[in-house]
């Protein structure tokens, strides 16, 4: 994570905001008396905030790892060809591609 003082990073706010939002790096600022602070997206605070809940959960984190042994294993749910191509044409009606 870069560090910056808090006379840089006023002085080219614009431009570190966008470097925060749009390539989603934090950016560490330290003010004059050594305090620092992190500026991030909201967008990046909110998957960090949910990894933490995930990572709290214990029960998410079995499941997590059964899932993981199942794959490994070879032993998971394979959905049929008339699933996948109801799954497909779904995706292709919404236009998400």
């Amino acid at each position: 994570m870069d560090s910056i003082s808090l006379n840089r990073f006023k002085e080219s706010l614009k431009d570190y905001v966008e470097q925060i939002t749009h390539q989603h790096i934090p950016l560490k600022v330290t003010d004059h008396q050594g305090q620092d602070f992190v500026v991030m997206s909201v967008e990046d605070w909110e998957q960090e905030q949910e990894t933490l809940y995930i990572l709290q959960n214990n029960s998410i984190i079995k499941q997590i790892a059964e899932s993981m042994a199942t794959h490994k294993n070879h032993q998971g749910y394979r959905p049929s060809s008339e699933e996948i191509d109801e799954f497909i044409n779904n995706e292709n009606d919404s236009g998400i591609d």
